[in-house]
């Protein structure tokens, strides 16, 4: 299982929210490269980096810094946060990123989805973010789709997906720890690798989901408890050893 450090940029600095309400949140640090090779010092594997900015309006905003932190960090960057586009998807892969994280664009246009799965396989992963079971969209501004998250996951196996991200959305950035229930409620209906987000408090949650580890869950992406100092990311690395 990998933990992976979630570095969230707005207007160019690393920010938390608080079940991603824009107005809800508390900056950490102005310069990303920082943060990002802070991380990678500590022992990350991998990390999670999201263009907020992108993801409610769909145009990628922080691009160069993306590009900056992909060219300097010796460890694979997985990016989400406004591409909506085949071209701006190579745009990235072409910039250094390792996996592009779909998400709007995924939920909204299957042809979109298919066509992105079998140009880029691998190098693409859908993340499945979720509010009482149904998908959200637009950086999870605004209400609810009907979509159901259990059928979209279904979906997204079809085409032939094997991995995927699932966010509660109601638990990300509240220190509350994640919802396992769903979580495995996934693992089970489905059979897809999991990558777990939202919610994540102690080393105690990261020992509930280290117990999914046999159904198949694949890593955690934590956040805000890495900037709170919850626990140290060499911590959470030796406790998934």
């Amino acid at each position: 299982m990998l933990i992976i450090p979630a570095i969230d940029l707005q207007g160019g600095s690393v920010v938390r929210l608080v079940q991603g309400k824009l107005d809800d949140k508390k900056v950490y640090s102005k310069d990303a490269v920082k943060t990002a090779r802070h991380w990678a010092r500590q022992g990350a594997l991998m990390l999670h980096v999201v263009d907020l900015d992108g993801a409610s309006t769909g145009v990628l905003k922080n691009i160069e810094i993306v590009k900056e932190i992909a060219s300097q960090i010796p460890v694979p960057v997985q990016f989400g946060g406004g591409a909506r586009k085949i071209e701006t998807i190579q745009l990235l892969l072409d910039a250094g990123i390792a996996r592009v994280v779909l998400g709007t664009k995924a939920v909204e246009d299957k042809d979109f989805l298919q066509e992105a799965f079998k140009k880029f396989k691998d190098k693409i992963i859908v993340s499945i973010d979720a509010r009482d079971g149904f998908v959200l969209v637009k950086g999870w501004q605004g209400k609810a789709t009907s979509i159901d998250a259990l059928t979209f996951a279904g979906t997204l196996k079809a085409i032939g997906f094997n991995q995927v991200i699932y966010t509660d959305t109601s638990k990300d950035g509240t220190l509350k720890g994640p919802n396992i229930k769903d979580v495995k409620a996934l693992l089970k209906a489905t059979g897809l690798k999991v990558i777990a987000s939202g919610g994540v408090s102690s080393l105690e949650d990261l020992r509930k989901l280290k117990g999914l580890e046999k159904s198949g869950i694949a890593g955690v992406i934590v956040g805000k408890a890495l900037y709170e100092g919850r626990f140290t990311l060499s911590e959470a690395i030796k406790l998934y050893a």
